[in-house]
């Protein structure tokens, strides 16, 4: 039995609005064939934002909801409209409460057919495992939210956005903000990658061999039987 899983590159941020989406429809331009989820958490009440922009409360259910295809998650300008644009073969628009996140992220890289799927957020990452973390953050820094924090720790390197600081030297921005936050030690020795170095973080990424996921799996599942036979 072949146990197949594709490439997975989770693309999180230190806060909203850095550019994540932005540097998503960029990676999907690279990889033609590759899928994208976009995971939307939301409250059964107000969540006090822009229903048209953010608020998805009517859309909620028991359990999660997954909207894959053109048909179900196309929409001009949105994210998940970006992704389509931006070339990917199929979009996964996954929409949970928080104790939805795990089961709804898992089953919606169940779906993947391709390769390698691109998968926006954060909170993700406590629930599966991704072959390459991006962390997103301006390169003035600015506030890490929680969920950025924990993410972090399952990073492999920082992408420095100047979707709003275009002109500026952003390694050099990046490291003034790290020593007068007094954040230092965020994000370690991680390698820093900015909108010039894409050739680079793309080669990067062609690396990873999603056919190493199906031996790897080959392998679990023929370990098992063995246990089972031996019992």
């Amino acid at each position: 039995m072949r146990i197949k899983r594709p490439a997975i590159v989770a693309v999180s941020g230190f806060s909203s609005e850095v550019g994540k989406t932005t540097l998503m429809c960029d990676l999907l331009r690279a990889f033609h064939g590759w899928e994208a989820i976009k995971v939307t958490r939301g409250h059964y009440r107000s969540c006090g934002k822009d229903p048209n922009a953010c608020c998805v409360s009517d859309l909620l259910s028991d359990e999660p909801v997954i909207r894959s295809g053109r048909k179900q998650n196309y929409a001009l300008g949105k994210d998940t409209g970006r992704y389509w644009d931006a070339g990917a073969s199929n979009v996964h628009w996954v929409i949970v409460t928080d104790a939805q996140v795990e089961q709804g992220i898992k089953q919606a890289v169940e779906r993947v057919a391709a390769p390698g799927v691109f998968i926006e957020g954060n909170s993700i990452l406590d629930f599966i495992e991704a072959d390459f973390v991006l962390m997103v953050s301006r390169a003035s820094g600015g506030t890490i939210k929680g969920s950025a924090r924990r993410a972090l720790s399952h990073s492999s390197a920082i992408y420095l956005s100047n979707i709003t600081e275009e002109g500026t030297d952003e390694r050099t921005k990046f490291a003034l903000w790290r020593q007068q936050s007094g954040m230092d030690g965020v994000p370690g020795d991680l390698p820093i990658y900015t909108r010039e170095d894409l050739p680079e973080l793309i080669a990067h990424v062609q690396k990873l061999d999603p056919s190493a996921h199906i031996a790897a799996g080959l392998a679990a599942t023929q370990q098992n039987d063995l246990s089972s036979a031996r019992r």
